[in-house]
């Protein structure tokens, strides 16, 4: 198991799976948790925060998603390797900026919706 120590703050207004989804991602990016490093099971680390089990299975099926984990079937999910979080960020950035360009929108209405869509969630 990673050294990595998980947390939830009961008193922030970030949903618990968004907790646990930027802890892990962040760990990733930052090689706090490098490629291949084994996450707990699902309902160990529901148990260790004090979260549902479906609580934390969400988190690990949109970081597998995202790409930032794999899982294996029964051996577990794993810290993936290949393009980092933050490179994969940059490629969506990339194919934004050329839709928007193709959209014909301004750099100012472009970067609004960004900051619009950031601070939706």
């Amino acid at each position: 198991m990673p050294e990595f120590a998980f947390a939830i703050d009961a008193d922030s207004p970030v949903p618990p799976f968004e907790q646990v989804r930027r802890q892990v991602t962040e760990a990733a990016a930052s090689g706090a948790l490098t490629a291949g490093t084994r996450l707990p099971p699902v309902r160990q680390l529901a148990e260790q925060l004090g979260l549902a089990a479906n609580t934390v299975a969400r988190t690990y099926r949109e970081l597998e998603s995202d790409g930032v984990i794999e899982t294996r079937g029964r051996n577990g999910s794993f810290i993936a390797a290949g393009e980092s979080p933050r490179q994969h960020a940059e490629m969506a950035a990339a194919e934004y900026a050329a839709t928007v360009r193709r959209l014909g929108l301004a750099d100012a209405d472009a970067l609004a919706l960004v900051e619009r869509a950031l601070s939706a969630r």
